[in-house]
Order: structure tokens, then C-alpha cells, then sequence
């Protein structure tokens, strides 16, 4: 895995867990002011959220690159071997 391939695959994976992390904890005001939305969290807790979602990305991304650096998971080979497969 390249140095570009590994920020990508990290940066999907910190999106993904993102979207994930949001919604915990998350509860709407009781009494909502004027002008704000009735389903606003109460306290978001955005910082909080980020950092733990930057480490379980950092995890998961350990994991995925494991998996890749010791070609348990091969794209070359899966390549080569739909390339036979069509021929």
C-alpha cells in the first residue's frame, strides 16, 4: 500500500466511523428556542466524538492494512485470477 492509497483508505474509514459515532449519546432538547431545529442534541459533543472516532479509525485501519500488507486480502491476485476466469 502506497503512501496516497493509505490516507484514502484512512480517510474513508474515519468518515465512515464518523457517521457512526454521531449519533451517540444524542438527545434533543426538552424546550426548544426559537429558530433552532426541534430535533438539535442538546449537547452534541463534538469534540468528544472526534476524538474517538479518530481512534477507532486508527484501529480499524491498523486492522485493514495488516490485512493487506500480509496479503491475506490480495487485489493483484483477485485481479489475476478474474483475468482467467473471463479468458
Amino acid at each position: 500500500m502506497t503512501v496516497v492509497t493509505g490516507i484514502v483508505v484512512y480517510v474513508l474509514i474515519w468518515w465512515l466511523t464518523l457517521f457512526t459515532v454521531l449519533p451517540w449519546k444524542v438527545q434533543p432538547q426538552q424546550t426548544p428556542e426559537k429558530g433552532h431545529a426541534a430535533g438539535a442534541p442538546e449537547r452534541p459533543m463534538i469534540v468528544g466524538k472526534l476524538i474517538v472516532t479518530t481512534l477507532i479509525s486508527a484501529g480499524l485501519f491498523a486492522i485493514v492494512f495488516a490485512l493487506i500488507h500480509y496479503e491475506v486480502i490480495s487485489f493483484h491476485r483477485m485481479s489475476q485470477e478474474l483475468g482467467r476466469e473471463r479468458q
